[in-house]
């Protein structure tokens, strides 16, 4: 059975932080209701319009993003600000295991359901608030979305080349880890509620969860001062502290084709050099690594030369049968659809969605021998399922239904 099946949790979060960590817990098994704004309102999660998309299609079911965050889980609409749906959220609430949501700090208790509210309701609630900055300290009010916390929380400048400005991450890196973290929170006092009976308020900072994602940028300064962008700091391709040498990606032919080697010590570079049909890689220069590290960019420039004039598949089979650790630089088509790992793993599980079709969505990079994950139903369409929640849950019958969405309580 599902290891998490006797949980049912009233889902308010959105975007990747929240509703990447309830995805994760209903792929074991938990009851996720998903709890929107209906589409009269127009404040339903933003990534349901969002890309990626299949094709030309557009369409509040059709975003790839919400599509992906959002399988596993049952969907329904309740306009919060009406009274009628307040009350139905209190009653879902009453049958649920788990609250979540991914508000800025005290949006949900402005709507009149903060963890004393919660708790009046069903008193062993468990109530996840994830956001920004968390709800005490200088910046509770500060409202944030992806790219802000990994600026704030420094990730961002952990990104980028040498004598120039900070890059940055396009994507919401952050966000994965955050869910990461809220989804083993959830299981924590799941845990704890089943040995005392108590539940718990767990308040979660995307800031704080986006800085332990740099750890060696972290203790370099804790312990010695060092900032993590100074002069001569090594790019982001080289080993951070010079214990590697040669450690970079190197072109190789075709467009936008690249290999990475790394040599770990010197028994790594005997092998690579012997590999390497360059008389160049045999200057005594080399023989050591103080030497290899102190004149890096001119080896980097000899081994680039070797590879760019040869296949990168071909030069990373080769290395890897000297002994020396290298691979390809994949790109996703190569990761995704051409590893048979990968296709051994699951990692990427087919769902069939109602007006998407078929599309292949991210799983979990992980297997357990007795209660495995499992996802095969689909992200919901709004208010998909609002006659199952609202009907066989909350025991209300078809006229009763019908008479909320008229009234724009769904």
């Amino acid at each position: 059975m599902p290891a998490l099946q006797h949980v049912r949790i009233c889902d308010l979060s959105g975007q990747l932080a929240g509703a990447g960590a309830t995805k994760i817990l209903g792929a074991f098994g938990a009851e996720v209701i998903r709890v929107e704004d209906p589409v009269t309102q127009g404040r339903w999660d933003m990534m349901r319009a969002v890309g990626p998309y299949l094709d030309d299609r557009r369409g509040v079911n059709l975003g790839g993003g919400f599509n992906n965050h959002n399988v596993t889980k049952l969907g329904v609409t309740l306009n919060l600000r009406h009274e009628t749906g307040r009350e139905l959220l209190s009653r879902l609430i009453a049958i649920s295991d788990v609250v979540t949501e991914n508000f800025a700090a005290g949006v949900l208790e402005r709507l009149g359901f903060g963890y004393e509210r919660l708790t009046e309701i069903r008193p062993d609630i468990i109530y996840v608030s994830n956001s920004g900055f968390g709800h005490s300290g200088p910046y509770r009010a500060f409202k944030t979305w992806g790219p802000i916390v990994q600026a704030v929380s420094g990730l961002t400048a952990t990104s980028g080349l040498p004598d120039h400005e900070p890059a940055g991450w396009g994507h919401s890196y952050m966000d994965h880890g955050a869910a990461a973290f809220m989804a083993i929170a959830v299981l924590a006092a799941l845990h704890h509620r089943g040995v005392s009976g108590e539940g718990q308020w767990i308040d979660l900072a995307s800031t704080a969860a986006g800085l332990t994602l740099q750890p060696v940028s972290v203790l370099d300064w804790t312990v010695n001062r060092r900032p993590g962008r100074r002069p001569g700091q090594p790019n982001g391709n080289r080993a951070d502290h010079g214990g590697m040498a040669p450690h970079n990606v190197y072109p190789a032919v075709g467009h936008d084709r690249w290999v990475a080697i790394a040599c770990r010590d010197d028994d790594d570079w005997q092998r690579l050099r012997a590999a390497v049909d360059s008389p160049e890689l045999h200057d005594d220069r080399f023989s050591g690594l103080a030497g290899r590290i102190e004149h890096e960019d001119d080896l980097d420039r000899v081994l680039a030369a070797w590879v760019r004039q040869r296949d990168a598949a071909e030069v990373a089979t080769e290395l890897i049968v000297a002994g020396v650790p290298a691979s390809v630089v994949k790109s996703p088509r190569e990761r995704i659809d051409e590893d048979p790992d990968l296709a051994r793993w699951g990692l990427f599980p087919t769902v069939h969605h109602p007006e998407l079709g078929a599309a292949r969505v991210e799983g979990l990079p992980l297997h357990l021998s007795e209660t495995d994950w499992s996802i095969g139903q689909p992200g919901p369409c709004l208010g998909e399922h609002n006659d199952f929640v609202l009907g066989c849950l909350l025991g209300l019958d078809a006229s009763e239904i019908e008479g909320l969405q008229r009234d724009g309580v769904i």
